[in-house]
């Protein structure tokens, strides 16, 4: 039996994923927003007479009211734009956050929600140059910078040469890419079933969904790792889940659980697990979307025929009855 309201449920037992989650608070946590740190920063630096917007306006137009609008970088005009990079952080044993500087202090990227952006490199032996798209995990109304996660794979050559990168090196940008256009409440209940690094695009459309106090959408997500040493932006997914617990619920699977936790050593996304997680088929105005490795997508969901062509729902979706209009695939 499905779901009908996974939001009411206390507790999940499922085997044999190795599972961990957080259950619903009755009431929203009384956590500060971190936007706010830069709106007291910029207020702090000029004349009270700008005060009133701190309590007034939104986080973005607080900023706008103090620093003036932003300049975009990224157009959506089919140009590319060179950036430098200023910072690298290690966040597993193979994937790095990379920041790069916007071309002011007064920049943003110009992604919407949802998009990416592509990467474009060429090496001197090259023919032709490697580009590959990425998903920036940083807010899209941040000023001054851009962060991508990359994994680093044997075989790529964007990822090898972004690892390979020092800082003050350049890297070629451009978009946005437009993937899923969202507005808020266009959904009353999404569901991310996310593998790996897949979990980029799911942090940038969940996070626009829960910081905006008018958007009601209830977000769940299922995440699939290797080991708990894994899991990509894990303190910035527990942040909104101890943020938001009326409306955000996360399911972590392991395919290989530590032992303290007293749980399965192996878990993959089962049709048992998206039974109790997921609104019945045609129950709502509800959607999933999926995004991960190949077989992730093969087995859930069904692959995509091109960038542009969604194709049809295949996997565990298919046999559990979802429409190819209730699915979408990063």
């Amino acid at each position: 039996m499905f779901a009908r309201a996974a939001f009411a449920r206390t507790s999940l037992r499922f085997t044999p994923a190795a599972c961990s989650h957080r259950a619903y608070a009755s009431a929203a946590a009384n956590v500060p927003k971190k936007s706010n740190v830069l709106v007291y920063s910029a207020i702090a630096a000029i004349a009270g007479g700008a005060g009133y917007y701190y309590y007034s306006t939104t986080g973005v137009e607080k900023v706008e009211a103090v620093l003036g609008p932003p300049e975009v970088t990224l157009k959506g005009d089919g140009e590319w734009v060179d950036l430098k990079l200023a910072e690298i952080t290690d966040v597993t044993h193979n994937t790095k956050k990379f920041r790069f500087k916007l071309p002011s202090e007064n920049h943003v990227s110009g992604l919407k929600i949802a998009s990416a952006i592509l990467t474009k490199y060429k090496a001197p032996t090259d023919e032709k140059p490697t580009i590959r798209p990425y998903t920036p995990v940083n807010d899209e109304d941040a000023r001054g910078y851009l962060d991508i996660l990359v994994k680093k794979y044997d075989n790529g050559p964007m990822s090898t040469h972004i690892h390979s990168m020092s800082t003050d090196q350049t890297l070629s940008f451009k978009g946005p890419i437009p993937k899923y256009e969202w507005t808020p409440n266009k959904h009353e209940h999404v569901v991310l079933i996310a593998g790996g690094t897949g979990i980029t695009p799911m942090y940038q459309l969940m996070r626009a969904i829960l910081r905006n106090p008018e958007d009601n959408t209830k977000v769940t997500l299922v995440f699939g790792n290797l080991t708990e040493e894994d899991i990509l932006l894990k303190n910035e997914l527990e942040d909104l889940e101890n943020s938001y617990p009326q409306r955000f619920k996360a399911f972590y699977l392991l395919d290989k659980a530590p032992k303290e936790l007293g749980r399965a050593t192996q878990g993959r996304v089962t049709k048992e697990l998206l039974k109790t997680v997921l609104p019945e088929p045609g129950s709502g105005n509800n959607k999933i979307f999926v995004c991960g490795p190949p077989g992730m997508y093969k087995a859930v969901s069904g692959v995509k025929n091109s960038p542009s062509d969604q194709g049809e729902v295949a996997g565990l979706l298919k046999e559990l009855g979802y429409k190819k209009e209730e699915v979408y695939k990063f």
